[in-house]
């Protein structure tokens, strides 16, 4: 069961050479961390190991963005976003994250791994109104019909950067996007 955490107005941050790592099975459930995601979040490998990965999700994100990662990935394509993550204790932290479907030696996926990075604090400025849209959206629209709205919001946004969504997600974190 995901604990219920309170948010807070406090940010900790990646050091520019960490590196968050973890590994999920095909279901999103964590079955591997390493040391600086139990650091940053304030959770324990027990408390994180077979708990759905969207224990540290920030209620300040959109949860268009998500059904966008899992979209993605169910193609089997690889997927950048920059996510605003959810401390034990209330606390939030901003990665840079790549995310990829993991595949046995067969070619049968097995799971997910992701490794997320500092992001640049202008990508993050950058982000931040695009995901506070998609937020009042979703909150004005119905449930069904929320995250297509958002995710068309989304998509508006990249559409006048003239790349594909991955791409401009690159760019923010390279600081070459156009403001």
């Amino acid at each position: 069961m995901k604990p219920k955490i309170t948010p807070i107005d406090h940010e900790v941050s990646l050091e520019d050479d960490e590196f968050i790592v973890s590994k999920t099975d095909t279901r999103g459930l964590i079955t591997y961390v390493n040391r600086t995601f139990m650091r940053i979040s304030g959770f324990s490998e027990p408390e994180l190991l077979g708990i759905q990965h969207n224990i540290i999700r920030h209620p300040d994100m959109p949860r268009g963005a998500f059904k966008l990662l899992w979209d993605t990935l169910k193609e089997g394509d690889e997927f950048f976003a920059y996510v605003k993550n959810l401390c034990k204790d209330g606390s939030y932290y901003w990665v840079f994250a790549n995310i990829t479907p993991d595949y046995d030696s067969r070619g049968n996926l097995r799971g997910y791994y992701s490794v997320r990075r500092k992001p640049s604090r202008e990508a993050v400025d950058t982000i931040i109104p695009v995901y506070e849209e998609m937020l009042r959206i979703e909150k004005n629209s119905t449930t069904k019909e929320a995250m297509t709205h958002s995710i068309a919001y989304l998509t508006e946004q990249v559409s006048h950067a003239g790349v594909t969504y991955q791409d401009w997600m690159l760019q923010l974190n390279s600081s070459e996007v156009e403001r």
